[in-house]
């Protein structure tokens, strides 16, 4: 019926004598984008406009399903960049055989590394680990509202199924009856799919996301769909305000919100993020954990909801780098069902010997940081320098760079939610003011796509000049919350881990980020886990989840 009267209403457009774009029409609305044509030249257009509009009315007939991805693909591949010509090569040294904590509690707090080693060697089983942390959320997330949805029955069905492989002596690897918690913008069949929004809340899908499977695969047991902000904006979802575990007056950043708090209070050992402009980066900086936002292509987004086809990432939030290493080598790769996947190597190893890695850092954003970090991520560059790094100091590409770039975000998501848009159920978002996703969204209506295409080109002249930049090193480091690399390495793709440097006079947690070569995520997770050798800011508890 919905598609019967847009139709007859196409067509009683095209038959009024009165044109639906008046004259009047344009000469406002060429003001949005800044423009000021004569009445002759505005004349001659008033046709075609409204031939476009019967356009966009009849592509409106039948809209495209949410895993439709657009013709046009991005990759992140300067000019004359080639893949390492390389093979993959993975060695993790989990050291001696663990002991089961004599502390229960402990038990929420130990590394993925550990945990693995209590399952394969049957000091606990799954079932026995899934329950505790199941117990863990009853308890705690009702003070930190960072779990959507706990997937009992599946998780429970899965640790049985793994503690039955063990006894009949099949290991299926690190992760094997390792419970985790997934960000609620990923699809599980059974389970709602709410991406955080009071639109979706009742919404089901009927496929897996690619890494749930790949962790499925893995042995790994899903035992929580974790809070998104709305939409992927913030930390404010349909169901409140995800907090952060060090303060509780206080929101957990997003829009991996759940992610980040609900590892750093161990209610996970480990958690998958997603990351568009931040959103694995600053929840791991709020929230005190190690995040890892890896090169764009490196992991399959099939089955998540889109924010930006061209920046979407996704990647593991853990307590340490070498725990983001077990579970990223067993997420990335290519995926027919993700045409924008890149298979590339990786190669990493756990052994804390310290590589001669050539480092750079954004001096002048270190010191000119006025926030509660600038004084521990000093003292970790000292730290870095007393381990024999000379870091170089390098600045960011002096190319056009700015807040303009967010209109390909906001195009991006504007095409992904148009039908929300559309049928005016943006209203139901619980935000709805000038910042929000639903203002977000409705505005990007009035994007050009003139400006879009030539928001690209700049962007594709600032992946050239960034990538002169950090060819010329191993690892550049940067405080994690600048919004100026934050854009840029977003653009370019840019793989980024985010590691903790201690508490600030708040006792909030503070970080810094290390910058790797695309598709050179080996480099910055071996970087930081020395670092993580040499420090226990990883360590850090959050106080009353004990």
């Amino acid at each position: 019926m919905k598609q019967i009267l847009l139709l007859a209403a196409i067509l009683l457009s095209l038959s009024c004598s009165s044109p639906r774009i008046s004259k009047s029409d344009i000469r406002h609305a060429q003001k949005i984008f800044g423009m000021k044509f004569t009445s002759s030249q505005i004349s001659t257009m008033q046709n075609y406009l409204n031939s476009n509009l019967a356009g966009y009315d009849s592509m409106r007939l039948s809209p495209p399903a949410f895993e439709v991805v657009p013709a046009m693909t991005f990759d992140p591949f300067p000019s004359h960049f080639a893949l390492k010509d390389s093979s993959s090569g993975f060695d993790f040294d989990f050291g001696p055989e663990p002991s089961l904590p004599e502390n229960p509690t402990d038990l929420a707090f130990l590394s993925v590394a550990e945990l693995s080693q209590l399952i394969k060697t049957r000091k606990i089983t799954s079932v026995e680990l899934t329950e505790f942390f199941l117990r863990r959320i009853e308890t705690y997330d009702p003070k930190l509202k960072a779990v959507i949805t706990v997937t009992r029955d599946r998780a429970l069905a899965q640790a049985k199924k793994m503690d039955a492989e063990i006894a009949e002596g099949k290991y299926r690897g690190p992760l094997h009856g390792i419970p985790y918690g997934a960000k609620d913008l990923l699809a599980v069949p059974d389970y709602p799919t709410t991406w955080g929004s009071a639109a979706y809340q009742d919404q089901m899908l009927d496929h897996t996301a690619t890494v749930i499977e790949k962790l499925d695969e893995a042995g790994a047991v899903l035992i929580a769909k974790l809070v998104s902000g709305s939409l992927a904006r913030g930390d404010v979802w349909f169901g409140g305000k995800t907090k952060n575990p060090w303060d509780l007056k206080q929101g957990a950043s997003g829009s991996s919100a759940g992610s980040g708090s609900a590892t750093a209070a161990g209610l996970v050992p480990f958690a998958i993020g997603t990351e568009t402009l931040g959103s694995i980066t600053s929840p791991s900086n709020r929230n005190g954990i190690t995040g890892l936002r890896p090169t764009y292509g490196r992991v399959s987004r099939y089955g998540g909801m889109t924010l930006s086809w061209s920046m979407d990432k996704i990647g593991p939030m853990c307590r340490s780098a070498a725990d983001c290493a077990l579970v990223f080598e067993l997420i990335h790769g290519k995926d027919p069902a993700d045409p924008m996947t890149i298979s590339a190597p990786f190669f990493y190893s756990n052994q804390t010997d310290r590589k001669p890695f050539r480092i750079g850092y954004f001096k002048d954003l270190f010191e000119k940081d006025s926030s509660l970090s600038r004084e521990n991520n000093l003292e970790m560059l000292e730290q870095i320098r007393a381990l024999g790094y000379e870091l170089e100091e390098v600045k960011l590409p002096q190319t056009v760079y700015s807040r303009a770039f967010d209109v390909i975000l906001r195009a991006e998501a504007g095409a992904f939610f148009d039908e929300l848009v559309l049928s005016g159920k943006s209203v139901v978002l619980v935000e709805q003011d000038e910042s929000s996703r639903a203002n977000s969204l409705r505005q990007s209506r009035f994007i050009p796509a003139v400006e879009y295409l030539q928001a690209n080109r700049q962007r594709r002249i600032l992946m050239e000049n960034f990538h002169q930049i950090v060819s010329e090193f191993d690892i550049l480091l940067s405080p994690t919350m600048d919004f100026s690399q934050l854009m840029i390495t977003n653009l370019t793709g840019h793989p980024v881990l985010a590691i903790p440097t201690g508490l600030d006079s708040k006792d909030h947690p503070t970080s810094i980020s290390l910058i790797g070569n695309l598709f050179d995520e080996g480099s910055i997770l071996k970087l930081g886990t020395y670092l993580q050798s040499q420090t226990d800011f990883h360590l850090m508890r959050p106080p009353g989840f004990d």
